[in-house]
């Protein structure tokens, strides 16, 4: 029986991996860390609501044996380029650095297809940066998803999100942009789950998008 920690846990794949997670009888305990309240549940569940840039508050809290990381936000949430990087690359790695050096020894992280520390694009420069960092993190093992644009019910309405899932579907009927078409929330929350128990130790594995709903 495992304890899992998981951030992210109030997003469409954080909430959809929580589902999942108090179903699943390999874990015996969840401790998610989320900046405002879930409003699941359960008795697997224990949810701290925490402020990412006080870790000496929630330092103890990140302790079992498997990281899941959901966590994200979008440059419309966060207003700045500087505010998304805090988001999606400096908490994300804040603890996953603290979760390391608690003796944590597998990390499930949700990237992005894409992902490049060297492009030119912001997002998935960002994305890609956070990815070659945490494989010097000492882990026993790191799975790496990255995932296309997600489709499935977020708690907020995203006008702009909705179109552009349109946009997607209907290239990839064209045979165009099929490094990004969209996937369902809760077949990665399953990805995630599914890596961390395929993960072996000394290894690093990146799962493509055409990989996600096949491990």
């Amino acid at each position: 029986m495992k304890k899992a920690i998981v951030i992210g846990g109030t997003g469409m794949v954080g909430v959809q991996l929580i589902n999942l997670l108090t179903e699943n009888q390999a874990f015996s305990e969840i401790v998610s860390l989320v900046r405002r309240a879930s409003g699941i549940v359960h008795p697997k569940l224990n949810e701290h609501i925490i402020d990412f840039e006080k870790p000496e508050e929630w330092i103890n809290f990140v302790v079992g044996d498997v990281l899941f990381s959901a966590l994200g936000t979008t440059l419309a949430q966060a207003k700045t380029k500087a505010e998304q990087y805090k988001v999606d690359f400096e908490y994300q790695f804040a603890v996953a650095e603290i979760a390391a050096s608690n003796g944590v020894s597998s990390y499930v992280l949700v990237s992005a297809a894409g992902a490049d520390s060297k492009s030119a694009v912001f997002y998935s420069q960002m994305k890609g940066k956070l990815d070659d960092a945490v494989m010097s993190l000492p882990f026993e093992s790191v799975s790496i998803l990255r995932p296309g644009q997600l489709d499935g019910n977020r708690s907020e309405k995203r006008r702009t999100e909705k179109i552009a899932l349109s946009l997607v579907y209907g290239l990839n009927k064209l045979g165009i942009l099929r490094k990004y078409r969209p996937i369902q929330a809760v077949d990665v929350a399953k990805a995630m789950i599914a890596a961390s128990t395929k993960s072996v130790s000394g290894t690093y594995t990146l799962y493509e998008v055409h990989e996600l709903t096949r491990i």
